[in-house]
């Protein structure tokens, strides 16, 4: 049976996850109350969120992330609930296939304001509470499809790749802080919407695979191990970095 790291500095940590009601963000509110974190998330996803709070006894927040105001009203019932957040986990997005042709400015508009917007103002409203407890750590949610010039979801690689120069900017302007920024870049994660939607059959998945270094089904779990190792004081001096995990796809 493989063992997995545990983290005594994440042990009491205030962690906030954007949506956690399912897929990846899931797995990462699973994976920090296993490490006795104090985890709030929020989500869109009502009955979903519920279930995951009353499974690891997170808070959650029924919350649309493009509402900026109500994204900055949920950090601070966290904040009041739970105490200081010193981890940030950027993780809510929307990886919805388009054609170059057929992109519009309200969709490209609302794209980013899902898949990027969020990203900058969570990271800004809990900057402060980071620096009162003496540092924190921001994990951002990249993608390898920017990577591989994604043209059946264009604007989404596009907010993906920005969130590379985000990171790096958040990096440098909140390093005074001790606050670390770093970036994930997961690779072809089979999570249950991916299975619904994209990889509908055995035969799709097998394909995928194939194309990986690593020639096994890439899950939710192991994105958030990586999170868990950016977010622990294991990682201290890492920052400003995007790390992908992708069993070696790209």
């Amino acid at each position: 049976m493989t063992k997995f790291a545990k983290y005594p500095s994440l042990e009491g940590r205030v962690v906030f996850v954007t949506g956690g009601a399912s897929g990846i963000g899931a797995d990462i509110v699973r994976a920090f109350a296993g490490q006795g974190a104090k985890v709030g998330f929020v989500d869109i996803l009502d009955q979903d969120g519920q279930a995951i709070a009353d499974e690891t006894g997170a808070h959650f927040i029924n919350c649309d992330i493009t509402d900026v105001t109500g994204l900055k009203a949920a950090i601070d019932v966290v904040r009041n609930r739970l105490g200081n957040i010193t981890v940030l986990v950027n993780n809510a997005a929307n990886d919805d296939r388009h054609e170059i042709d057929t992109v519009t400015e309200e969709y490209w508009d609302a794209s980013l304001d899902l898949n990027l917007r969020p990203q900058f103002f969570a990271a800004q409203a809990v900057r402060e509470q980071m620096k009162a407890e003496g540092g924190g750590s921001i994990i951002n949610f990249s993608s390898i499809a920017w990577r591989g010039g994604a043209s059946n979801m264009p604007v989404y690689a596009t907010a993906k790749s920005a969130i590379i120069g985000l990171t790096r900017a958040l990096g440098r302007g909140f390093g005074v802080d001790n606050i670390r920024v770093n970036a994930i870049e997961p690779g072809a994660v089979i999570t249950e919407r991916q299975k619904r939607l994209w990889f509908k059959d055995q035969a799709s998945i097998d394909h995928v695979v194939s194309r990986q270094t690593i020639q096994q089904v890439l899950l939710g779990d192991e994105i958030a191990r990586m999170v868990l190792f950016l977010a622990s004081d294991d990682s201290r001096m890492i920052t400003k970095q995007s790390i992908t995990v992708d069993a070696g796809l790209r």
